[in-house]
C-alpha cells in the first residue's frame, strides 16, 4: 500500500497533514498519535470509508483486505440475529454448518449457548470477539484494525496478541496498549496535525527512545 500526501480537516481543525508512507509485504504498522481522532481518521481513509481532503491511497493488486472499525455498534443492530446466525452471513457454503461455526466461535471464547445470544445485547468485548471471528473467516492477507483491544479483558487481549504476532500477512493497527504495540509492530507511524514521522524496521520501544525520532515527533504537534 502506498499512502501519499493525505490531509484531512474536520470541523475546521487540521487532523492530518501530508501523511505519506509505504506498507511493504509483511509489515505490521502501528499508527499512533496524541489524538484518537487522528488515528481513527487515517484508519478510515485507508479502509476507504472516509475520503481525504487531498492525497491518495493505492493498494497492491494482490491484497485482500479486511478492516475492523472502532465503532462496531452499527454492525450488530439486527435484532433478528444471534451470534451464530450473524457469523453465518460471512461464511462460505463449506463453513456454514453449526458445528464448524460453533467451533470457530469457541476459539473466540464463546462457549455452549453463548452463541445463541442476540447480537443487539452483546457487551463491547463480545462485539469485538464476534467481529474478530468474522475477520478470521475472510482469510484476508491485510488486516486494518482500529483499536482492536478496546473492551477486551486480559485473557482475550493475550489471545489476540499471540494470534497477530503469528499472522503471516500485513497489518495496520492502532492501540493504546504498549505491550501490544511493542510485540507486534515492526513499523511505527506517528501522525499529528502538522505531519507524520514514519519509521520502518523498528520496535515501539526503540522508536520512543530514539532521540532524533522524538525531536521529529515534537515538530508535528
Amino acid at each position: 500500500m502506498r499512502v501519499e500526501n493525505i490531509s484531512k480537516t474536520i470541523d475546521g481543525v487540521q487532523v492530518l497533514s501530508n501523511v505519506s508512507f509505504i506498507l511493504r509485504p509483511g509489515d505490521k504498522a502501528a499508527i499512533i498519535s496524541r489524538s484518537d481522532v487522528a488515528t481513527s481518521t487515517l484508519m478510515q481513509i485507508i479502509a476507504g470509508t472516509m475520503a481525504p481532503d487531498t492525497g491518495t491511497v493505492t493498494w497492491g493488486v494482490t491484497t485482500e483486505r479486511a478492516s475492523m472499525p472502532k465503532d462496531l455498534n452499527p454492525e450488530f443492530s439486527d435484532e433478528s440475529l444471534n451470534i451464530l446466525e450473524w457469523l453465518r452471513q460471512y461464511a462460505s457454503k463449506e463453513e456454514s454448518d453449526n458445528t464448524f461455526l460453533r467451533g470457530f466461535l469457541g476459539q473466540m471464547l464463546f462457549r455452549g449457548d453463548d452463541v445463541l445470544k442476540q447480537v443487539t445485547v452483546l457487551s463491547g468485548g463480545e462485539k469485538v470477539r464476534s467481529y474478530l471471528s468474522k475477520l478470521m473467516l475472510t482469510k484476508a492477507n491485510v488486516l486494518l484494525l482500529d483499536d482492536p483491544t478496546n473492551h477486551l479483558d486480559l485473557e482475550s487481549i493475550t489471545s489476540l496478541n499471540d494470534a497477530l504476532i503469528g499472522f503471516p500477512g500485513s497489518m495496520v493497527f492502532t492501540s493504546h496498549d504498549h505491550q501490544f504495540i511493542e510485540t507486534i509492530a515492526n513499523h511505527i507511524i506517528e501522525v499529528g496535525p502538522k505531519g507524520v514521522v514514519d519509521k520502518a524496521d523498528t520496535t515501539y520501544d526503540d522508536f520512543i527512545n530514539h532521540e532524533v525520532a522524538q525531536k521529529q515527533v515534537e515538530a508535528i504537534y
